[in-house]
């Protein structure tokens, strides 16, 4: 499953990857943070929405993506 940006409100278009919680390989919980964003709002964590293995790591630590992209992947 694609783990992507979630919406953090009307105004925000983007996010910038703070830091990764969780790396590739790691089982991941239905609710476990895998990463913190930065908006120009506020921060936010991105929790999981299944659980399953972190497969891959799309954006790194520090780049700024917008709302809907995918970031990682969960299987």
């Amino acid at each position: 499953m694609d783990i992507i940006i979630p919406s953090l409100g009307e105004t925000v278009d983007e996010g910038k990857v703070v830091k990764w919680m969780k790396q590739v390989g790691d089982a991941i919980k239905e609710g476990d943070v895998l990463c913190e964003l930065e908006t120009d709002k506020a921060t936010a964590e991105v929790p999981s929405i299944i659980d399953g293995t972190l497969k891959e790591i799309l954006v790194q630590e520090g780049e700024t993506v917008p709302v809907g992209q995918k970031i990682a992947v969960v299987e």
